[in-house]
């Protein structure tokens, strides 16, 4: 887990960044969601809300089509990536510095290059993009790449367990691995919040409170490693050496992420901190 976890914090300095509002205005783009929705979703073209919704699974579709297909006739899907690369390379600098950028950059570009996509439509498709020129892009594409790929294995598994978007996330924050704002950062209301913990507690996950019971803390660890299998049977023998060569660094990069606030804990993304 500490691999995935350090691949999570380098990621995800793009959704933190403070001026990430501003920058997506500055090219068309309206507020904080559109950027998001349009920025994650870019590899994959312009995307219809729908095929959106499946992807990104947590979201309640109203929030996805409050964004899209509006942010594609405001701005270029080229400056959409630029943008976002643009952030990374800005929030990252700080923590890599005196590090062997280069290297990172190359072991997690080949461990992509080792990865079966068959399944996995996010991080295919951000496999499919060009790769930067400079170490820092490189290494920031193929963590995210890495990082789709274990978020498109994640939604299989949530989705085979039978949750929804919204139970997935309600159990998230029941098991503390997101805030009390999970409900209104993912745009469902109350009513549905309230439905999908109904849910839960149906399967005696959650008590009638939504305080996480021990079968369902068991049930969301099970979760968890049932995407740790379905990542590793789809990652050759020579790519998961690379995992296990890379980690003590890539830590070393993600709690320098965490020590400049490029990335606050707890977060919407449900993930520990590495």
């Amino acid at each position: 887990m500490t691999f995935w976890r350090s691949i999570e914090a380098v990621h995800d300095v793009v959704y933190f960044a403070p001026d990430a509002k501003q920058r997506y205005e500055a090219i068309g783009l309206k507020g904080y969601w559109m950027g998001y929705m349009a920025s994650r979703s870019a590899a994959v073209g312009t995307p219809a809300p729908e095929l959106v919704v499946a992807l990104f699974q947590g979201f309640a579709p109203r929030m996805v089509t409050r964004a899209l297909p509006d942010a594609w006739s405001m701005a270029s899907r080229d400056d959409v990536l630029r943008v976002r690369y643009d952030l990374a390379r800005d929030a990252l600098a700080p923590a890599l510095a005196g590090v062997d950028t280069a290297r990172i950059a190359n072991e997690l570009s080949a461990i992509t290059r080792g990865i079966d996509f068959a399944g996995k439509p996010l991080a295919a498709a951000h496999f499919s993009l060009p790769e930067p020129d400079d170490d820092i892009g490189r290494l920031w594409h193929a963590a995210t790449v890495v990082r789709e790929y274990r978020g498109d294995c994640h939604i299989a598994v949530l989705t085979s367990a039978g949750l929804d978007g919204a139970a997935a996330n309600a159990l998230a924050v029941a098991a503390g691995l997101a805030g009390e704002q999970q409900r209104r950062m993912r745009g469902w209301t109350e009513d549905e919040w309230s439905a999908a913990i109904s849910r839960l507690a149906t399967r005696g996950w959650v008590d009638a409170e939504g305080a996480i019971t021990d079968t369902g803390r068991a049930a969301r660890q099970q979760i968890e490693d049932a995407t740790d299998r379905v990542c590793a049977a789809g990652i050759d023998r020579e790519a998961t050496g690379r995992m296990i060569t890379i980690e003590e660094p890539l830590l070393a990069v993600a709690r320098a992420v965490e020590a400049s606030g490029a990335v606050p804990y707890p977060n919407p993304t449900g993930v520990r901190r590495p």
